[in-house]
């Protein structure tokens, strides 16, 4: 029995740093590999598609490598089905965090889980961001802005961090996951 699986595809360095990708050739990218249902949220690099393909690895990396090909630069996809956003989000990472015009929650998907050496929670040293969790596949960040701003280190999560992380706002994760329930 073969099963299908809706995924939500997060994609990293899609249209920032001069990587400029459009969402109509982002969606034919991924119709030429295949799969079905191909949709895409905003343009930071969020697509929507279905497969019936049951190695999720495999799948990332034929993506992965298609997109590079195509583009003429990495593309890290993090793939998730809509069921896994739906427990990050029913989890409610950020209960008890003051929202303020100051701090932002980002929801920041991961290819591999943190080091093991490095602490949850976590403030950084200049206090502009915090871990406050993780698990296998995401951390949780709240971001302190200095003057309107957040001057992000390259990795938030230390030297010894070998995978790729993917940010977004909880705000817009929430967006995504509801745009991803809809129907083509």
């Amino acid at each position: 029995m073969t099963t299908t699986t809706t995924y939500i595809a997060f994609l990293r360095a899609v249209n920032v740093a001069g990587r400029t990708v459009k969402m109509e050739r982002l969606r034919a990218l991924f119709g030429e590999l295949g799969l079905d249902d191909v949709r895409s949220y905003i343009q930071s690099g969020n697509v929507f598609f279905t497969t019936d393909e049951p190695d999720r690895a495999a799948l990332t990396r034929r993506i992965e490598e298609h997109l590079e090909e195509a583009l003429g630069f990495p593309v890290p996809v993090l793939l998730r089905t809509v069921e896994e956003v739906e427990a990050v989000l029913a989890a409610e990472p950020f209960a008890g965090v003051e929202v303020t015009p100051d701090v932002r929650l980002v929801v920041n998907f991961l290819t591999e889980p943190l080091p093991a050496d490095f602490p949850v929670p976590y403030t950084s040293p200049k206090g502009d961001y915090e871990v406050i969790g993780a698990d296998a596949g995401t951390a949780y960040v709240v971001v302190h802005l200095r003057d309107g701003r957040w001057n992000a280190p390259a990795n938030l999560f230390g030297r010894s961090y070998r995978g790729s992380a993917t940010a977004r706002f909880l705000h817009t994760t929430v967006k995504i996951l509801a745009a991803a329930r809809k129907p083509s």
